[in-house]
């Protein structure tokens, strides 16, 4: 099925199909254009996990736990706000079926970005912390990353031909018979949560504009990830960015979830962006107040962030020493011995004492022999 795009005051015109035949597969553009995006966001978290003291072994865990639970999650958001296009037929199996088997055809789009997040994230802290990952450290990372895949993933919204806003008269406005039909459809709802829609003029290219303002966020974050105060700052930092962008961009859009005359993303948008700048703040306040340079001190600046990011890995005991013959070492295992604090002090202390016991010995044989 090909959907015809036009940016009229821009002299383009697209022409669009929504999936790829190869023999027998058939692939979306939508979900191999999300797939782009959370590629390129894996990319980048595994070039960077050390540098803020994360084990990129472990956080794959992470990682694949996430992209399930953002799945799910980003589908079950959708549908729960939405509820009312997925009535379910129950006069017969098949009726039923048909209905009920539309919630998990993700491929036709309908994934809600907020309910992704929300799912990744109860995933993979919930793994990073029987993993043992530093949490904060972990989600510094993950949030550029996510900020990548959805500058990205957006442009699955523009094969869909979806997520557009309202009229506008910008040269970038963008129509189609898809806009004009789903517009023409819509007209009366719009109205009565009042947005006022002309189907036959231009839209805003709602994906397009968080398609930049993401890659943007990305490239800003990417550079003060070096510079941040504590961990977590980052992410904070992209709630608040993402929401504060979000917040604009879905005022515009003629697709939004809605509890009421409320767009469910906005409110949440403006939800985050307080309470991340206020978290900032807050810690900030306190680091600087505390005047103690080990108050928060980053992951990474500690002894086992400090060996992560050196690539130093964790060595299980597997050297035994004969006591009788202290120069002939009998392995366990291959492994590198690591000794506690404790028996390397008991070590030096015993070696103290029996120097201090030779040379006492030996200023008894002189005076014997003088």
């Amino acid at each position: 099925m090909e959907n015809i795009v036009q940016f009229p005051g821009l002299g383009l015109e697209f022409s669009l199909r929504n999936s790829l035949s190869l023999g027998p597969i058939t692939l979306s553009y939508y979900g191999m254009i999300i797939a782009l995006g959370l590629l390129l966001g894996l990319i980048y978290a595994f070039k960077n996990f050390k540098k803020v003291g994360v084990d990129s072994d472990k956080a794959i865990d992470c990682i694949l736990g996430g992209i399930i639970g953002g799945i799910i999650g980003a589908r079950l958001y959708y549908v729960a706000f939405s509820w009312s296009d997925y009535g379910l037929d129950f006069s017969s199996f098949d009726a039923f079926w048909s209905t009920f088997s539309r919630i998990f055809k993700t491929w036709e789009g309908g994934m809600a970005i907020y309910g992704g997040l929300i799912g990744a994230l109860i995933v993979g802290v919930l793994i990073a912390r029987w993993r043992k990952i530093n949490v904060k450290a972990l989600l510094d990372v993950i949030g550029i990353g996510f900020l990548i895949g959805q500058g990205v993933g957006r442009w699955g919204n523009f094969f869909n031909v979806e997520a557009f806003g309202s009229n506008t008269t910008l040269p970038w406005g963008m129509t189609g018979p898809s806009i004009v039909n789903y517009l023409s459809s819509k007209r009366e709802y719009l109205a009565s949560v009042g947005v006022t829609v002309d189907p036959n003029l231009p839209v805003h290219p709602t994906f397009l504009y968080e398609s930049l303002w993401c890659l943007l966020g990305f490239a800003l974050l990417a550079v003060y990830l070096k510079h941040r105060k504590f961990d977590g700052e980052v992410f904070l930092m992209y709630l608040a960015y993402y929401g504060a962008g979000r917040f604009i961009i879905e005022g515009l859009r003629t697709d939004s979830l809605m509890i009421g005359a409320l767009r469910v993303s906005q409110v949440l948008a403006a939800v985050l962006v307080f309470s991340s700048v206020l978290f900032i703040l807050i810690i900030r306040s306190r680091i600087k107040g505390n005047n103690d340079e080990n108050y928060l001190k980053l992951f990474v600046k500690t002894d086992e962030g400090l060996r992560i990011a050196q690539g130093i890995k964790e060595e299980s005991v597997g050297k035994e020493i004969d006591a009788n013959n202290p120069k002939e070492d009998t392995f366990a295992d291959e492994e590198t011995v690591v000794l506690s604090d404790d028996v390397v002090e008991e070590a030096v202390e015993a070696d103290f004492e029996e120097t201090e016991e030779q040379i006492v010995t030996d200023e008894g044989e002189e005076k014997h022999n003088g």
